[in-house]
């Protein structure tokens, strides 16, 4: 939905972000072009919070540019062989064969906000 998970911009407004500096990465996929605004996953870091961006590799290596510090983690499909720059920027890859055990692991690094779940009273 525009303004709410997605943003719609002409090619004029899209290159006025990327001039200006207010994407964090950016990439062409076919004719389009997507990125991430810098600004709210700034906030979101300063606030303490971890930010999980769905993002192509290249699109972490420009994040690995404005960001030096950031933690990228490479899901990968089976299969998936990165070449030694793209290896050599993340943190940790994971292998993308069982969502219950990457999302275990992804949870494991990232933590997670969700309260512990209620645990049933002993009866009797």
């Amino acid at each position: 939905m525009h303004g709410v998970d997605r943003i719609f911009l002409d090619p004029a407004g899209f290159e006025r972000l990327v001039a200006e500096g207010r994407l964090l990465e950016w990439s062409r996929v076919g004719p389009y072009r997507r990125g991430t605004p810098h600004r709210p996953v700034r906030a979101r870091l300063l606030a303490g919070r971890p930010v999980l961006l769905p993002i192509d590799p290249d699109g972490a290596l420009r994040v690995r540019e404005v960001e030096p510090d950031a933690r990228l983690v490479l899901l990968a499909p089976p299969g998936f062989r990165p070449d030694a720059r793209t290896a050599a920027a993340f943190e940790l890859t994971l292998r993308h064969d069982l969502l219950e055990r990457v999302t275990a692991e992804l949870v494991g690094l990232l933590g997670s906000s969700f309260p512990a779940p209620v645990q049933p009273r002993p009866r009797g």
